[in-house]
């Protein structure tokens, strides 16, 4: 494992020879050793269309290479962090709320609502949430960022879990996701929150939900 929570604002990232770690700008806090640190113009293993998805999801500056051998501290802005370990599965993450991740795992962009149809993707631009995640999969692990922390929501088949957008971390497994609104587009105007959407979530898995609406 490449990530050592360090405390619950920080995690420590062991880089070795040949292979890679892909951070957020900005989310190196210290490091030991002879590493590097260049922007990934390419947008990660996403290629272009990776860079895209970030843009619409007003995530403006690239993703950070970081090679070479050594040890990095990572945390950003004083978020709580989460590492979430991947066996050969997929992880689906707001893109704001990407720290870092092991350079193995395969990068994409999926649109957040995109079982939701047209009107998913209408809810989503007002409610003001990124519309794009960055999707993860392989064997790795990978550090997130919350507010306030973050709580693990088991989704099973007879019990879909309701999220709101802005509370959204993560999720992963065989898991369908729609966005909805549960008021009249009169009662929408200034709402952003979960009192006028809802995220919701079904199948087999879990989502990871931070402890505050706050935005990052």
């Amino acid at each position: 494992m490449p990530f050592r929570e360090i405390n619950s604002k920080m995690v420590e990232a062991t880089v070795t020879p040949g292979q890679r770690l892909f951070s957020q700008r900005g989310a190196m806090l210290a490091y030991k050793g002879e590493v590097s640190f260049t922007p990934d113009l390419r947008g990660g293993q996403g290629g272009w269309m990776s860079m895209i998805g970030r843009r619409v999801a007003n995530e403006a500056t690239p993703l950070m290479t970081v090679e070479g051998s050594g040890t990095v501290l990572f945390g950003h802005g004083g978020h709580h962090v989460q590492v979430i370990e991947l066996a050969g599965d997929t992880l689906y993450v707001e893109a704001d709320r990407l720290l870092a991740f092991d350079g193995s795992l395969q990068q994409g962009t999926v649109f957040l609502g995109s079982q939701g149809g047209v009107m998913g993707m209408v809810r989503g631009q007002v409610s003001g949430q990124g519309l794009f995640t960055t999707s993860l999969k392989g064997h790795g692990a990978v550090a997130v960022m919350a507010h306030g922390g973050v709580f693990e929501v088991p989704i099973t088949p007879q019990r879909p879990v309701h999220v709101d957008p802005q509370a959204y971390v993560a999720h992963h497994g065989d898991v369908r996701n729609k966005l909805s609104t549960a008021l009249g587009w009169h009662d929408m105007v200034g709402r952003g929150s979960g009192e006028a959407f809802q995220l919701e979530l079904s199948g087999s898995g879990s989502v990871y939900v931070q402890a505050s609406e706050e935005k990052l």
